[in-house]
């Protein structure tokens, strides 16, 4: 597994260069922001183990 620290910042100006976007400056703060609260959350996801057994459902029934 990758040790390396998820760099928000990095992230936002490698992603925006390679898909040719220019990103506002006035925005870019934000954007920072926002891939750091999804990193936290998307660690709480991942983080969360699930029995061996588990079967994921075929359909979503609310």
């Amino acid at each position: 597994m990758n040790d390396k620290k998820f760099n928000a910042t990095e992230y936002v100006n490698q992603t925006a260069s390679l898909l040719n976007f220019n990103l506002p400056e006035e925005y870019r703060e934000g954007v920072v922001a926002n891939f750091e609260r999804i990193q936290v959350i998307a660690k709480l996801v991942n983080e969360f183990s699930l029995p061996e057994d588990i079967e994921a459902a075929p359909v979503f029934e609310p």
